[in-house]
């Protein structure tokens, strides 16, 4: 007897990477082996050297296929068996052990939008939908498009035993978002690119393209963002750590560092319209949507809890987001003593 495993990886596409994916059958019982690819194929080797390497970091079971199938997350290694260039993984791995102690968790916001065609789902075929304004968290035919696919998805996250928290419409028609977590930093990114995965072959079988773009149609719409919430345990028992934090983020040269890693056409999203802050300048407030960092009000009202960095794009690498706030955050707690 046998069973399918589908080996999933970053590739090294720019400026945004995207997800690849292969089948191998194993016997049963046999464990995950390493495999290789064509890394000439896939932006990451030149074809005088093309091997490249899959390591298994993260499996679970495959809700398409069922059975004893399961899906396999991997790191890419150059045949040295090091971390390739594109592994960004491997980063966050060291910078997740090193502040450990602190517990930082995370739950990101994954906002997408769905297409047919080269217009949104939900979009005329001439000319443009009624405003914003009836679309987020909305019922009925004549505002929400895909909802058919969105339930498949978040069904099969959940067979997969994936960290889906919850799912709603967002404000541009065909536009939608999953939550996931609260995670450590490597559970929520290895469970996002999974259902990112999940997400991209759900849509397939509709017909139907799921798109990571920051600013999907042109025009008085929002843009589609990775709301990011991120907490320790010290913010989570005290309010001083959650002002650290959110001075750490605006201190020096942090607010241009983490936003060149937030993901490609950032500037396009963060205009301060449509609940952003510009993207060149950093705030943080209460109950504030147009502001970089959010403190939500039940925060502060209880005077402990966790931060929304709003600035991450959609198509941002959650493993360079993650290593980003950890590090920043994590590092100016314990100069503070606040740990």
């Amino acid at each position: 007897m046998t069973y399918k495993a589908e080996y999933i990886w970053i590739d090294g596409t720019r400026p945004t990477a995207k997800l690849r994916s292969k089948t191998k059958i194993l016997a049963d019982g046999a464990e995950l082996p390493v495999w290789g690819f064509d890394g000439s194929s896939t932006s990451q080797a030149e074809g005088r050297s093309s091997d490249c390497v899959l390591r298994p970091v993260f499996s679970c079971p495959d809700p398409i296929r069922g059975g004893d199938d399961v899906l396999v997350l991997c790191e890419v290694l150059g045949t040295d068996m090091e971390p390739h260039v594109t592994n960004t993984r491997a980063a966050l791995r060291e910078t997740a052990e090193r502040f450990a102690a602190q517990e930082p968790v995370f739950g990101i916001e994954q906002e997408y939008t769905f297409f047919r065609g080269n217009r949104p789902l939900g979009f005329p075929e001439n000319g443009f939908p009624a405003p914003q304004g009836g679309y987020y968290c909305g019922v009925g035919a004549d505002e929400i498009f895909g909802r058919e696919i969105v339930e498949a998805h978040m069904d099969r996250c959940l067979r997969a035993g994936l960290g889906i928290s919850g799912i709603n419409a967002e404000v541009m028609p065909g536009q939608w978002e999953f939550q996931v977590g609260p995670l450590s930093p490597l559970e929520v990114s290895d469970h996002l690119w999974t259902a990112r995965w999940l997400l991209q072959r759900t849509a397939e079988e509709f017909g139907i393209t799921a798109t990571l773009a920051p600013k999907p149609a042109e025009g008085d719409w929002n843009g589609a963002g990775a709301h990011t919430n991120f907490s320790t345990r010290a913010m989570r028992e005290g309010y001083d750590p959650i002002i650290t934090a959110c001075k750490a983020l605006g201190d020096g040269d942090k607010p241009e560092l983490h936003v060149q890693n937030y993901g490609i056409g950032i500037e396009s999203r963060l205009t301060g319209l449509h609940e952003t802050a510009p993207w060149n300048e950093f705030s943080y407030g209460v109950s504030d949507r147009g502001a970089s960092v959010r403190i939500p009000w039940q925060v502060e009202a209880e005077k402990k809890g966790y931060i929304e960095d709003r600035r991450p794009n959609a198509n941002v690498d959650p493993y360079v987001v993650t290593r980003l706030i950890v590090d920043t955050c994590c590092t100016a707690l314990d100069k503070a003593g606040q740990v």
